[in-house]
C-alpha cells in the first residue's frame, strides 16, 4: 500500500531545493516506485497535475534528456496573457490613460488604478488576468508609480524674462555699490504638536516616534508662521516665527528686526536697502498696509528702500526658497515640531557646507488681520515707481 503522508511529508522537506525540473523528476520517481496506485497518490500528495506527471514519467526515459541549465524544452510552458490575448495591452493602456487614449467612459476614470482595480476592470471587458499579470503588462510598457510633479505654473505674463533680468541686473548694481540686497517670503504655515512631519530621520529599528493620527489643530499650541529674510551676499538668513497672523506688519517687522540685529552691523555706511519678494501674500506688490510698513521703516531706518516683485506665479525662483526654507525643511524632517521653541532651535541650528547661518526669534507679538490704509495715508508715501513695471518695481524714500 502506498504511504500518501510519507510522499507529502519527503515533499514539503525538498519542496525549497526543487527547481521546475527536480520537482516534476522526483514526483514521477516516487510514483514509478510505488508501483500500482503510485501515480494517483503522488498526484494527491504533492497536488501536481497530472499531465505533468504522465510527461515527467516520459521524461525519465528520454535517450536525449535536457541539458543540465534547461528547466524545461524551448517553446515549453504556458503562453504568455499577450500572446493568447493580443487585445490585453492595448486595452490596459486605454484603461489607465483614458484621457489621452480616447476613453473618456473608462470606470477607472475617477478611481484610485491600482492592479487589483485593473485587473478587474480587464475582466469586465473579457480578459481573464490576474493583478500580477497586470503589474507585469505595465512595467514592460515602460510604466511606473509616479506622484504629481509641480511643472505648471499658469499663464506666463509676457514681461516675465524681462522682469527677471530686471532684478538681476538691480540686485548686481546693489551689490558692486557695496549695498545690502535680500530676499523674502512667509514659509508654509506649521502646526505646532506632535503631529507628523513629512520625511524620515535615523531611529532604533522598529521604534517610530509616535504622532496624532489627525492633523487637527491643537488650540493649545495653534499654528507657527515662518517669515525669512535671506541675505544674498553673506548667506545668512533671518527668521522670525509668528504665533497670530501672516499680516504686512508681521513681515516688514521681521525685515526691521534683521536690520537691527544683523543688517546694520554688516553695512555700517548703508544708504538703500533692494527687497526681492512674490507677488502675493503679505508682501504682495498691491498690498497697502505693505507700502505702508515700507515706508515707516525707511523713516526708521533712513534706507531708501528698492522692492522688486517677481512675476505672478514665479515664486519658486525667489532665492529664499531654494537658498534658505529648503534647509529648513530637511534640518526637521521626519521630527514633529512640537512645541514653538522646538521650532525656533531647528530653524537656528540649520547649516549647509557653504557656509548658510540663520538666526531665529519667536515673534508673540498679536498682528490684526484686515488693517485698512486709507487714501489719505498712501499720498503721503514717498513711494517711486520705477521706469520699468513700476507696479513690480519702485522705490520707497525715507521722509525728511
Amino acid at each position: 500500500m502506498v504511504d500518501e503522508r510519507l510522499i507529502e511529508t519527503k515533499y514539503k522537506m525538498l519542496l525549497t531545493s526543487f527547481t521546475e525540473r527536480t520537482r516534476r523528476l522526483w514526483a514521477a520517481t516516487e510514483a514509478r516506485m510505488a508501483g500500482r496506485g503510485g501515480f494517483a497518490a503522488v498526484v494527491r500528495a504533492t497536488g501536481i497535475s497530472p499531465t505533468t506527471l504522465a510527461k515527467a514519467g516520459r521524461e525519465l526515459g528520454e535517450r536525449d534528456p535536457l541539458p543540465p541549465e534547461r528547466v524545461r524544452r524551448s517553446g515549453g510552458g504556458r503562453k504568455r496573457t499577450e500572446s493568447l490575448d493580443p487585445d490585453v495591452l492595448p486595452t490596459l493602456e486605454r484603461l489607465v490613460e483614458p484621457t489621452t487614449r480616447g476613453d473618456p467612459e473608462s470606470p477607472l476614470r475617477w478611481t484610485c488604478k491600482s492592479t487589483r482595480n485593473l485587473a478587474e476592470a480587464l475582466r469586465g471587458q473579457g480578459h481573464s488576468l490576474s493583478h500580477v499579470t497586470v503589474a507585469r503588462l505595465l512595467a514592460e510598457a515602460d510604466y511606473s508609480l509616479q506622484g504629481n510633479r509641480k511643472t505648471m505654473e499658469g499663464t506666463s505674463h509676457p514681461d516675465r524674462n524681462a522682469q527677471f533680468e530686471y532684478i538681476n541686473a538691480r540686485s548686481a548694481q546693489q551689490l558692486t555699490r557695496d549695498q545690502p540686497v535680500i530676499s523674502v517670503d512667509t514659509k508654509k504655515k506649521e502646526l505646532v504638536g506632535a503631529f507628523k512631519n513629512a520625511g524620515r530621520e535615523w531611529r532604533p529599528q522598529g521604534e517610530p516616534e509616535a504622532v496624532r493620527v489627525h492633523d487637527f489643530i491643537d488650540p493649545e499650541h495653534g499654528k507657527a508662521i515662518p517669515y525669512g529674510v535671506y541675505e544674498v551676499q553673506r548667506n545668512v538668513g533671518w527668521v522670525s516665527v509668528g504665533v497670530t497672523h501672516d499680516t504686512s506688519a508681521f513681515a516688514v517687522e521681521t525685515i526691521r528686526k534683521w536690520w537691527r540685529h544683523m543688517g546694520k552691523k554688516a553695512y555700517p555706511r548703508a544708504t538703500s536697502l533692494l527687497i526681492t519678494a512674490d507677488s502675493g501674500g503679505s508682501n504682495g506688490a498691491r498690498v497697502r498696509l505693505w507700502k505702508f510698513e515700507l515706508q515707516r521703516l525707511a523713516n526708521k531706518t533712513g534706507l531708501a528702500i528698492h522692492v522688486c516683485h517677481f512675476p505672478p506665479g514665479t515664486s519658486k525662483w525667489n532665492k529664499i526658497e531654494h537658498r534658505l526654507f529648503s534647509f529648513i525643511t530637511q534640518n526637521w524632517r521626519g521630527k514633529p515640531l512640537r512645541t514653538r521653541a522646538a521650532i525656533v532651535n531647528m530653524i537656528a541650528s540649520t547649516r549647509t557646507r557653504t557656509g548658510l547661518k540663520v538666526r531665529c526669534v519667536l515673534d508673540t507679538h498679536h498682528y490684526p488681520k484686515a488693517v485698512k490704509v486709507s487714501d489719505a495715508q498712501m499720498q503721503q508715501l514717498r513711494l517711486s515707481p520705477h521706469n520699468f513695471h513700476g507696479d513690480w518695481n519702485y522705490t520707497i524714500a525715507p521722509n525728511a
